[in-house]
This record gives C-alpha cells, structure tokens and sequence, in this order.
C-alpha cells in the first residue's frame, strides 16, 4: 500500500478527488446535448473542488492563500450541488438514488471543507524561517 503524503493525507481532498471521478462517470451516461453544455460545467465545478485543495496545500506557508483557495474549494462544491440540480430537475439526471447520493456527499464535503478551513484560521501559524 502507497503511504499518502502532502495534500493526499487530507480527508476533504480524498473525498473531493473521490466525488469528481463519481461526477465525471455519471456525466458519460446524460444525454448527447448535455455532454458539452451542464456536463462540462458540473465537471469542471466538481474537478475544481480538490485542484483548489492541491494549489491551497502547496501554498499553505501563506495562511490568506491558503484560506482563499479553501473557499474557493467550498464555492466550487456549492456550485457542483447547483448543477447536480439543474441535471435532475431537468430530466437529463435520471437516476433519482444517484442524484440524492451526489448531492448528500457534497453537502457533507461543503461541511467538511468549512470546518477544515475555520481550524486553518484558528490555528495556522506561517513559519518565515523552515530550519
């Protein structure tokens, strides 16, 4: 077993990796025209969510930096449940369990990205010097 290291040890990043690969398998079964219009938004939103995460992570000796990138992870997660809706409500979502189930697991990630980022900024300390 490979030992996780850096960003890859973080519960909201394996759960946002995990999630977009679940979104991007779910946009291959929508129908033709939803392919390249709410099928590429909701890939890019969810896609989003832990590439923020990463470039937050690598700039994280920047406790601003990093807390920006952290809610632009939340606001990407948000945007994601906004287009899992439009799917559904659409019909082009059909499977009405899978559509609950995505939109259940970003709201527990929504959840989890706030906190993580509440403990950032309650207890980040930038480090100038590394010995």
């Amino acid at each position: 077993m490979v030992k996780e290291e850096g960003y890859k040890k973080l519960k909201i990043y394996q759960v946002s990796h995990k999630l977009a690969l679940e979104v991007h398998k779910m946009t291959l079964d929508l129908p033709k025209f939803e392919l390249y219009e709410e099928g590429s938004q909701i890939r890019r939103s969810s896609k989003s969510v832990s590439s923020n995460i990463v470039e937050g992570f690598s700039l994280r000796r920047y406790k601003n930096e990093y807390i920006r990138y952290l809610f632009q992870s939340y606001a990407s997660s948000q945007e994601t449940i906004e287009h899992l809706d439009y799917l559904y409500e659409t019909g082009s979502l059909k499977n009405k369990q899978l559509y609950k189930e995505l939109s259940k697991e970003y709201n527990a990630l929504c959840g989890m990205i706030f906190n993580f980022t509440q403990s950032v900024y309650k207890q980040h300390e930038t480090k100038i010097f590394d010995k």
